[in-house]
C-alpha cells in the first residue's frame, strides 16, 4: 500500500502556509479545497516539486444515504490540475 505524503500549501509569495496529508496529491488538493482554497500550489515534502491545482467548492444537497445528523446541504470539493513546477531554492 503506498505511503501517505506531506504536501506543503504555499501561497502565492511561495510562503508555505499549511500541511495537507494523502496518499496523492489529488487526495491533499482536495482537503485544501474544502477549506476554501481556490489557487492550490502543494509542495511535496521531500522533494522539489510543487503540484498546481484550480479548486472550488460547492454546496450540495447530502446523499440519501446519509446519517440523520447531517445537515440537509454539504460543502463538495472539486480540483483540477494544472501541471508541476520545479522549485530551486526550498
Amino acid at each position: 500500500m503506498a505511503e501517505k505524503r506531506n504536501f506543503a500549501l504555499r501561497d502565492k509569495n511561495g510562503n508555505e502556509i499549511g500541511v495537507f496529508s494523502g496518499k496523492q496529491p489529488r487526495q491533499a488538493a482536495l482537503k485544501a479545497a474544502n477549506r476554501g482554497y481556490t489557487d492550490i500550489r502543494l509542495r511535496e515534502r521531500g522533494t522539489k516539486k510543487v503540484h498546481v491545482f484550480v479548486g472550488e467548492r460547492k454546496q450540495v444537497p447530502k446523499p440519501a444515504n446519509a446519517p440523520t445528523w447531517m445537515p440537509k446541504n454539504i460543502w463538495k470539493p472539486n480540483v483540477k490540475k494544472v501541471g508541476i513546477e520545479k522549485v530551486e531554492e526550498i
